[in-house]
């Protein structure tokens, strides 16, 4: 008899949240670092003095309106609406790309302004801007990757209410990009 280990609930935690949780933790554990290097190196002197791209405040209402459209689509296939399923998990792929395109954007506005990353007119200032928002993107295309593989999975039936882990995990790591992303961008906003 084979059992279908994502059904079975033994009172322990399956073994992929166990590892997203430890992907996430190991996560905030590097921009924990990074935050602490920023907040230490500026305190040495040689910090540029700039704005932040207008389009950071963009990108914040949109990698928000996309975590609301994945929890819609999470309590959608809860609920077995297997069209909404798709319609939402489609305008959340969708909105991460926006928010992708938007952080391209935004370094095309640094470079406009003489922040670069590196180079002889490069600044740590602007150096720990790139990499913190770079960081970040890499983490949100393997979440459009994840968002990509659940989306093909809702078009053959494999996402509903009795096939919920991937929903769960991929809703899990979706929503902790978006409060990563509001990290980074106060504390950039008060620390800048």
């Amino acid at each position: 008899m084979v059992t279908n280990i994502e059904n079975q609930n033994t009172g322990s935690v399956h073994p992929l949240k166990f590892s997203l949780w430890l992907i996430i933790i190991s996560i905030l554990m590097m921009f924990g670092a990074f935050t602490s290097a920023y907040i230490v190196r500026r305190e040495e002197g040689n910090w540029l003095e700039f704005d932040l791209p207008q389009m950071f405040i963009i990108n914040t209402i949109v990698i928000i309106a996309s975590s609301i459209t994945m929890q819609w689509a999470y309590f959608a296939a809860k609920k077995n609406n297997l069209g909404l399923v798709k319609l939402m998990l489609f305008l959340t792929m969708a909105l991460g790309i926006v928010f992708l395109y938007g952080q391209l954007s935004a370094w095309g506005d640094l470079v406009q302004n003489n922040v670069y990353f590196g180079g002889t007119e490069s600044n740590p200032a602007g150096s720990f801007l790139y990499v913190l928002t770079g960081v970040h993107g890499f983490h949100l295309i393997t979440g459009l990757i994840f968002l990509a593989i659940l989306l093909i999975a809702s078009f053959k039936y494999k996402v509903h209410s009795k096939k919920m882990l991937r929903m769960q995990l991929c809703t899990t790591y979706w929503h902790f990009l978006g409060g990563l992303w509001l990290y980074l961008y106060f504390f950039l906003l008060v620390n800048h």
